[in-house]
């Protein structure tokens, strides 16, 4: 795998303009993504990972403000005019989104879906050359040629996710970035989705952002994995690591609620994630950690890294320091519920 990234995110910040304050869906979040990588997204609903997923992209609602920097193979994405994201979008950038059927034009039969987007993109295919792309990407998601010019409604929600995939897929994209691809699929067909995903590296060659609730799924498929909450990243490290040995409370706390064959007692973690409108000072997760210090709601943690060279994880936690910037008495336990910020030194 290659070290150089094909897509680099520096200090990225998305508002979203409201009647009362703006709300900071993304805020300062930097990432990597390589090639033939895949990068899992993960955290509670309302942190802000399909806002990151769709700046990636550039498919923000009308009035959304982003500042920062969305570098793909060098460029820049982030201020380029519609028209060239749009050209962008296929040949290098692709998506696959949360809910096929609502994404896919019922009135279009999958051949119409396929030859719109191969001539838009490059319209100077011959017919021929795009129908023999259409099927074989179709085939690769086991899709078979007769189902060609059936309509969406004629295929079942897993067989829907897949054509999305293969849509996707159809233009050989650089990067490509996977919101919620299994949700409301049943176990098996989840599996079969999955198993194509974890072909794209070998197929395609393709970095895949995944977005998902499900930890399971990121254990099983991601290289890497990346926690949000309340518009920022918590953790980010390798999967395994970070599964094994969680650095940020938030992560282990996401990793207790977990139900497996072993689990005996329900777990979960007090409270709900912040209004990103007016969210907590200090540390954001400070309200609902077990860990929080009279620092957390004092001082926004300092990004370091732990682990060992082989096996680093990026942490903001002041659990981890750096110890020269705690307050004497920041360091001391902060009761859950208290409300009182701690003065800074």
């Amino acid at each position: 795998m290659s070290r150089e990234p094909v897509l680099s995110v520096r200090d990225l910040r998305v508002w979203y303009g409201t009647e009362a304050e703006p709300v900071r869906a993304v805020d300062g979040v930097s990432l990597d993504l390589r090639p033939g990588e895949t990068l899992g997204l993960v955290g509670e609903s309302g942190c802000g990972k399909s806002t990151l997923g769709r700046a990636i992209i550039g498919l923000l609602p009308e009035g959304a403000a982003v500042r920062g920097e969305v570098s793909l193979r060098g460029r820049n994405l982030v201020g380029l005019p519609d028209a060239e994201l749009r050209a962008m979008r296929g040949p290098e950038l692709g998506l696959i989104f949360q809910e096929p059927m609502t994404r896919l034009d019922p009135l279009l039969t999958i051949e119409d879906h396929f030859l719109e987007a191969l001539s838009a993109h490059e319209p100077g295919l011959e017919r021929g050359e795009m129908r023999r792309r259409s099927l074989e990407a179709l085939a690769g998601m086991g899709i078979p040629p007769t189902r060609f010019k059936q309509y969406p409604h004629e295929f079942s929600g897993g067989m829907r996710q897949r054509i999305m995939i293969a849509l996707a897929l159809v233009l050989n994209p650089k990067v490509v970035v996977a919101d919620e691809p299994t949700t409301a699929l049943d176990v098996i067909v989840e599996a079969q989705i999955l198993g194509i995903l974890s072909d794209l590296r070998e197929n395609f060659d393709a970095a895949l952002l995944l977005i998902t609730h499900n930890l399971g799924i990121v254990a099983e498929t991601c290289d890497r994995v990346a926690v949000m909450y309340a518009g920022k990243i918590a953790e980010e490290g390798e999967a395994r690591r970070v599964f094994t040995q969680p650095a940020h409370p938030y992560t282990r706390e996401l990793l207790r609620s977990i139900i497996s064959l072993r689990t005996t007692e329900l777990s979960y973690i007090p409270g709900a994630p912040p209004s990103l409108v007016d969210p907590p000072p200090g540390c954001r997760f400070h309200p609902r950690c077990p860990d929080a210090m009279r620092v957390c709601p004092a001082r926004e943690p300092v990004e370091v890294e732990v682990g060992t060279a082989e096996a680093k994880q990026r942490v903001a936690c002041w659990l981890h320091g750096p110890a020269a910037q705690i307050p004497p008495g920041g360091e001391a336990p902060l009761a859950r519920g208290e409300i009182a910020v701690a003065e800074e030194a």
